[in-house]
């Protein structure tokens, strides 16, 4: 029934200390685009079989074997997204750009001597890496002729006696945004479409534009050892401490120009989260070549252990044509989560054509569906979260294929990445997957060099504004991504 009286009951927000994990997220902070140098971005990050690049310590820690000389590079990026939104026939872009510093690294000697045979070399290094960025902007605007958000809180809150609801559910009920049905003792609930289900059926017809903003990245602090054994045998170990920061904050605005009995006009519904993560992993790797001319590389990367902070907040603001305005809020929540993500095996192949040319090839074997949730101290149960991210992801191949032709002192580059599909067969996102294609050149005059890159990724994907399981129509943008990213190396190489 219509109420008649502003609710006076305060707004509850009790959410077992769990708000965003889910299976998006255990994705998201388990893929790894191995971002670095200009010359490793520009053959791909085909690095697993060539090393001789402070990257690799991220990739193949053997790499770090390959080093002659002591070495410290930095590297600046321009970083460059634009998303484009089709909801409803409607298509939206809007773009983002950052500058930062994706890069930085030294490599140092413990040994090093000119023999042929034992130990020849033995390096250390330190390089800190950008593995990806998260953030982009996104506009979705349409209309809908079929459903609301509204109509997803409401029937979230079916079954529960209006006073007891909790988190979004609560804010649309105090913001007037659905209220009960006449007659279900408070425990079924409609919306301002379908007059709060005094209505048979319901007027949509409203204009929906979400405005999505997404800040943060995954950044990997490598410490690493390698070796090099009689110029046949590459091994390193790199110890990973990753960091993890990501802030998510969308609003929806829901507004309709028709005359509705509930006199609803518009709201406006805002969620925010951050994470602040910090990760600890190994890597263990070796590069053997059988002859002069090709490498080959093997890498085994252990899980990365994440501890998560998150902090949480929503509201709602409403507005109606008699003048009134309505405004409700959850109190923040703060809680902490634990995640496991995968598991990674690589396997590449590198050529050398002489002192003309460097191919090389990557292969990367990933299980999605192995990343898991656990707490740290509330005693929360993530079993059910953890077996829908078994039964949504799976395993999958990642392929690079990397290229550089030497003319004296100029370096000419070019690469490719593929990155599979990581959901399962009939998911929403099924046909997601990401590829790469990028370019570039180097200049090296002895102790110095400059190397320039630039990176093109592209991919697809379905965005729900509001998940299907509520028995309504859901809201589908259709989302396609180019990120671009200029990348610029400087390096200086000493005891030489």
């Amino acid at each position: 029934m219509k109420r008649i009286s502003l609710l006076i009951f305060a707004v509850l927000s009790v959410f077992a200390g769990v708000t965003a994990q889910n299976v998006d997220d255990a994705l998201r902070y388990s893929q790894v685009f191995y971002g670095g140098t200009a010359r490793f971005m520009s053959m791909g990050g085909a690095f697993t079989a060539l090393g001789g690049d402070i990257s690799s310590l991220s990739q193949n820690p053997a790499g770090l074997g390959v080093f002659r000389s002591s070495e410290l590079t930095i590297t600046p990026q321009l970083f460059q997204i634009k998303t484009t939104a089709g909801f409803n026939r409607v298509s939206s872009s809007d773009n983002l750009y950052n500058f930062n510093l994706p890069q930085i690294g030294i490599v140092g000697s413990f040994i090093s001597n000119d023999k042929e045979t034992g130990l020849v070399t033995l390096n250390f290094g330190y390089s800190f890496n950008k593995t990806n960025n998260l953030s982009q902007s996104i506009v979705i605007q349409g209309v809908s002729n079929s459903s609301s958000m509204a109509d997803y809180w409401a029937g979230l809150g079916n079954g529960t006696f209006y006073n007891n609801l909790q988190g979004a559910e609560r804010l649309a009920f105090d913001s007037w945004v659905m209220d009960t049905v006449t007659g279900s003792g408070g425990k079924s609930f409609g919306t301002v479409f379908s007059n709060y289900g005094d209505n048979p059926t319901s007027s949509y017809g409203q204009t929906i534009r979400r405005l999505v903003t997404n800040e943060g990245y995954i950044g990997e602090h490598s410490f690493s050892i390698g070796g090099n054994y009689s110029n046949k045998v590459f091994f390193g170990a790199t110890f990973g401490v990753t960091t993890l920061r990501f802030t998510s904050h969308y609003e929806q605005l829901e507004s309709t120009d028709i005359t509705l009995p509930s006199q609803f006009k518009d709201f406006t519904y805002t969620d925010h989260f951050e994470d602040r993560g910090t990760g600890y992993s190994l890597k263990l790797g070796a590069i053997f070549k059988p002859v002069d001319a090709v490498r080959i590389g093997l890498a085994f990367h252990s899980p990365t252990w994440y501890r998560i902070n998150e902090y949480y907040y929503n509201d709602i603001t409403s507005n109606f044509t008699d003048g009134g305005k309505y405004e409700s809020s959850n109190d923040p929540l703060r809680f902490n989560y634990a995640l496991a993500t995968p598991f990674k095996f690589l396997a590449g192949v590198g050529v050398q054509i002489r002192k003309f040319a460097l191919l090389s090839a990557d292969y990367e074997f990933v299980d999605y569906s192995s990343a898991r949730f656990s707490q740290t101290g509330d005693g929360y149960d993530y079993s059910l979260k953890n077996l829908e991210i078994k039964n949504s992801l799976k395993p999958t191949s990642n392929f690079r294929l990397g290229g550089e032709f030497r003319l004296n002192n100029l370096y000419l580059r070019t690469g490719y990445g593929f990155y599979g599909k990581p959901f399962k067969s009939g998911e929403d996102n099924a046909n997601l997957d990401y590829s790469s294609i990028s370019f570039g050149a180097g200049f090296r005059e002895r102790n110095l060099s400059i190397d320039f890159a630039f990176t093109n990724y592209k991919y697809s994907q379905k965005y729900f504004l509001y998940p299907v399981d509520a028995g309504i129509d859901p809201a589908v943008a259709d989302l396609n991504t180019i990120k671009n990213m200029f990348t610029l190396t400087l390096g200086y190489k000493f005891g030489i």
